[in-house]
């Protein structure tokens, strides 16, 4: 017999249209409340507020709403009076919950702290996955971070009531340990790291943000975000032999570029979805990837294989709920894109893009020649897999398949080959069920449940600083010297069972669909497409217990950072807005070129100094490259004509009281959500950013610590400007929404140019602006 709650729903199907149903099926259906995750007993999914919600913006708009649209609006503080406008107006949302991972956590408790509050207002938590360099292998690194890093773990294991803490070697904050505790479909979750969009892949709207973002929603404040464009990615056929959905994200990236993304979020769609295998995971990797095209954030539609994924993890209470609400966990039919992109998957090839950035896509096929004719290296002396974006258990599965062909034949990879877990779970069900043993005894090393490579964490020792190399990653980002410093290395993104056959082949310029690989026995042997489980067929090993409960009272928690700890350092509030227009500004570097958050503060060995604003500080746009001399970390210092390095030619301006700006090109600031990459800036006197398209976290983190980020609303004004020139932007007196500013450029000839700068700072923003931070406004408006 057909529960109770569908027997209602299809009576009042029967009778009623519309919001009228909405009535009927919630009057007539109790349900039992359910919990947000296994963590948080009396934390409840609320998919009745969703659905109220949606119904109010529904009948404003009076048209279909995309799914995007759906959780978004959902999540509005005051559906009834909220403007909405795609693009232009900023929405004030409430996020369900937080999560960070411990390199951003560190500012973001340090801005927390500041603010006073007892504790947080939303669920949250904290991932240990940065912190953790890739040396030895997996146990011995994790023995190594937890020594080294001991005073911040502890710090933030204790700094604030209410957050839940994974402790080092729980895994990767985007991928599994949200996947497999946090997210779920409707669900919408900001978290502390770029890739934070993973999410999507179980339905969830989940958005990369800055710390400051991250205290607002802790605070219990409402969460700006500037109204999303929705592009639709429609997919159709489905994938097969060597193709990935690695593939598809590959593809889009491809299509959009590292910016074609920015301002909204991509939904996936169409007759395709359903056959991308591996229940959330697989779909979670395409929205991982989102990130590299500047999107806010992907998602996928409610569907059957996020079902079991759901049930699989220990969620069938969710799923049951999601299951009676997926009219709103869908798109609406005929419901508008602002773009529209159709992918057929049956002509998907396999992709592999780099070096350098994520957008530069070739098949497998041609890659290996257009690296000759590129002068790239085609030898590879690193594969690897894993990081956030491809660490599942079919990912290893998948690897593990194409490494037993190998050693079927005697065959192990001529390339290093490392493999990262993406979560505790993960490593124990893999090491359970023979993957491990597989891809270490194909000369794979296993390292630990964290990010790793991915994000410099690597003690590389196979080559030096300035040797021109070639590695294969399943990872997300390949920009200039991001996974080992070494700006000479070319590092390429493909899936992981394309980075296991190029492994095992040891160059570019193998195809795994056509080419053959020879065995010890001197026999030609061709690698068949690997097939490999979603799910294991046992229940997932959960491996050790790696989560610490928050403490139900904070006050009797007291957080001690020692004046002279060189990894910890309290937060001392930024100077406010003077009144005056900014005159006569220094330009510390006009950039040329791509600006990553990489290039303004670089993670790797740096990472250890995110708690310590005055330290990390040390980095600030070191990998910038100045357009006076295409060198990077070498800028002229305007009042003694010397060249020397970025951080100190800033500090030697602070010293002197004096202002000054960066300028920079297109895309400022895409990558990471590390809002160091604006604290440094406004630390070291920086007042202004001044670039022809900014990425979107980024632009929002230098509003949030009191910047300006402005563009050109000519880009050809970027020529105008020449390092050895003085800025002046003026009009602040009558700073507003919408209202331009005007730059004025002296040149060292005595002559002068006036250009026009634009900005998107809403009313609140320019309060952050006048009060010198989002922080000190928060402070101010606590007073009240």
């Amino acid at each position: 017999m057909a529960p109770y709650c569908v027997l209602v729903s299809r009576l009042q199907q029967a009778l009623s249209k519309g919001v009228r149903r909405y009535h009927a099926s919630r009057v007539l259906c109790q349900r039992a409340k359910v919990a947000m995750s296994q963590f948080e007993p009396s934390e409840f999914v609320n998919y009745e507020k969703l659905e109220k919600n949606i119904n109010i913006v529904r009948k404003r708009l009076d048209r279909p709403l995309t799914l995007s649209e759906k959780i978004v609006y959902g999540h509005l503080d005051d559906p009834a009076k909220q403007d909405i406008e795609r693009g232009k107006t900023y929405l004030r949302l409430r996020p369900d919950r937080v999560a960070m991972q411990d390199a951003t956590a560190q500012m973001a408790m340090l801005q927390f702290i500041s603010s006073g509050l007892p504790r947080v207002a939303v669920p949250s938590t904290i991932h240990c996955d940065h912190l953790i360099e890739a040396q030895l292998g997996g146990e011995k690194d994790l023995r190594r971070a937890k020594d080294i890093n001991q005073e911040v773990y502890n710090f933030l294991a204790t700094a604030a009531a209410g957050v839940g803490f994974w402790k080092p070697g729980s895994g990767i904050i985007p991928n599994q340990i949200i996947l497999e505790n946090y997210s779920y479909p409707g669900v919408m979750l900001i978290g502390t790291d770029s890739h934070t969009p993973n999410g999507g892949g179980l339905g969830a709207i989940c958005i990369g943000v800055g710390g400051a973002d991250a205290v607002d929603v802790m605070a219990g404040i409402p969460w700006e975000l500037k109204c999303p464009k929705v592009i639709g990615v429609k997919l159709t056929g489905s994938l097969s032999g060597w193709s990935s959905p690695k593939d598809v994200i590959l593809k889009v990236a491809g299509i959009l570029t590292v910016k074609g993304g920015t301002g909204a979020i991509i939904e996936y769609h169409g007759p395709g979805v359903d056959s991308i295998s591996c229940t959330g995971r697989k779909m979670a990797t395409i929205c991982n990837m989102g990130a590299e095209i500047g999107a806010t954030t992907s998602v996928f539609p409610y569907n059957s294989r996020m079902k079991t994924y759901l049930s699989k993890t220990g969620r069938a209470a969710i799923a049951s709920l999601a299951d009676e609400f997926q009219e709103h966990l869908k798109p609406d039919p005929g419901c508008p894109y602002d773009q529209l992109i159709e992918i057929n998957l049956n002509e998907l090839k396999p992709l592999i893009n780099g070096p350098f950035t994520p957008d530069l896509a070739h098949t497998v096929e041609e890659v290996g020649a257009v690296a000759e004719k590129k002068g790239w290296p085609v030898d590879i002396r690193v594969g690897l897999i894993g990081s956030c974006t491809n660490s599942s258990y079919e990912d290893m599965g998948r690897s593990a398949a194409v490494a037993k062909q190998a050693l079927a034949h005697g065959v192990k990879c001529k390339s290093q080959f490392t493999i990262t877990p993406g979560s505790e779970q993960i490593r124990a069900t893999i090491e359970r069920d023979g993957y491990s043993k597989i891809l270490r005894d194909v000369g794979g090393v296993v390292l630990a449940n964290a990010c790793g490579p991915c994000i410099g964490q690597w003690d590389r020792k196979d080559t030096k600083k300035g040797e021109k190399n070639t590695i294969v990653t399943s990872y997300n980002r390949n920009f200039t010297g991001r996974n080992d410093a070494n700006p000479e290395t070319h590092a390429f993104v493909t899936s992981p069972e394309i980075v296991t056959a190029l492994s095992l082949a040891g160059t570019l310029k193998f195809n795994p669909e056509v080419d053959f690989l020879t065995g010890s026995d001197g026999k030609k042997f061709k690698l068949e497409p690997p097939d490999a489980d979603e799910l294991p067929k046992l229940e997932f090993d959960p491996g050790q217990d790696t989560y610490q409960h928050p403490p139900k009272d904070g006050s009797s928690q007291h957080v001690d950072v020692s004046p002279t700890s060189q990894r910890l350092q309290l937060l001392e509030p930024f100077d406010k807005w003077n009144g005056k227009d900014l005159e006569d500004m220094l330009i510390l570097i006009k950039v040329k070129g791509k600006c990553t958050t990489d290039h303004i503060s670089a993670a790797g060995p740096w990472l250890k100094f995110r708690g310590h604003l005055d330290n990390i500080s040390n980095n600030l746009l070191i990998g910038a490259i100045n357009i006076e001399n295409d060198k990077a970390n070498t800028v002229r210092n305007a009042l003694t004509q010397e060249f020397g390095p970025v951080p100190d030619t800033a500090r030697y301006y602070k010293k002197e009281g004096i202002n000054w700006v960066v300028v920079g090109d297109e895309n400022y600031g895409e990558g990471s959500s590390r809002e160091h990459a604006a604290l440094e800036p406004r630390h070291l006197g920086g007042r202004a950013i001044i670039v022809k398209s900014f990425a979107r976290i980024h632009e929002t983190n230098l509003k949030k610590q009191g910047l300006l980020p402005l563009t050109f609303a000519d880009p050809a004004d970027y020529d105008k400007i020449h390092p050895v020139d003085k800025l002046s932007i003026v009009g602040l007196k009558d700073f507003a929404p919408g209202k331009p500013l005007k730059c004025i450029i002296k040149h060292p000839n005595g002559s002068q140019e006036t250009i026009v700068l634009n900005h998107t700072f809403n009313e609140t923003q320019i309060e952050w602006f006048q009060a010198g931070s989002a922080l000190n406004r928060m402070k101010e408006l606590q007073k009240h």
